[in-house]
């Protein structure tokens, strides 16, 4: 338990996390992909810095905003009678933020290489612009919609700063794997961190392997 406990608690989070981001992610990737606003840039930066920040400066400010005396924090607060911080559904929140552009920016990508034409076909024919986003641009668009999936997934498997900084150290609820390989570290308990690390980087390993598969087959299609 001592093992497998953080590792399942990573993947259910890695899991819930993944499937948000395809939800909202979906929609701010077509949009960057089709808008010509001037502001774009400013939106790609904002979906991007995820990646360039410092893990604990991007958990430091999530841990205002969802803390009890948050704007985020206090409204579920009262809403729930429960703080975000320190619980599953704050790294979920923390999560989404810090793996956004891992989400975003391959599903972009692949919008932005779609052959114009299909779509204003479709759309000549009389077909609504939500039902040729879903039955040409989705379709078209798979291959980033894996690698987003799979990125997203990957990179919250692995997450510590982030959530360190929101969630802590509380076994069966926020104790994911990588913090509890930090734990194994501080305790100079090198045979369990050992164990854990090998798990996750043979996991990640599978995942990242698969996702090259399904692409080349998809592409070679």
């Amino acid at each position: 338990m001592n093992t497998f406990g953080p590792m399942w608690l990573s993947i259910q989070l890695a899991l819930v996390t993944t499937a948000v981001l395809v939800v909202i992610g979906t929609p701010i990737a077509w949009w960057l992909s089709q808008t010509k606003l001037r502001f774009k840039p400013a939106v790609q930066a904002v979906v991007a810095m995820p990646i360039v920040l410092p893990p604990t400066v991007l958990g430091f400010y999530l841990l205002i905003l969802l803390g009890p005396d948050g704007a985020v924090g206090s409204w579920w607060v009262q809403l729930t009678g429960s703080a975000l911080t320190f619980s599953f559904t704050g790294l979920v929140i923390a999560s989404c933020v810090y793996s956004l552009p891992f989400a975003v920016q391959p599903m972009q990508n692949a919008f932005e290489s779609l052959p114009r034409q299909q779509l204003e076909r479709a759309w000549t024919l009389g077909a609504s612009r939500l039902d040729a986003f879903l039955s040409i641009a989705v379709p078209l668009s798979m291959r980033g919609f894996v690698s987003g999936i799979v990125l997203s997934f990957a990179h919250t498997l692995g997450e510590f700063g982030v959530v360190l900084m929101v969630g802590g150290n509380i076994p069966g609820e926020t104790r994911v794997v990588s913090i509890a390989i930090y734990d194994h570290v501080e305790s100079l308990n090198y045979a369990a961190a050992h164990q854990m690390s090998l798990l996750l980087i043979g996991f990640a390993f599978v995942v990242l392997a698969g996702m090259f598969v399904i692409n080349r087959r998809w592409s070679e299609r």
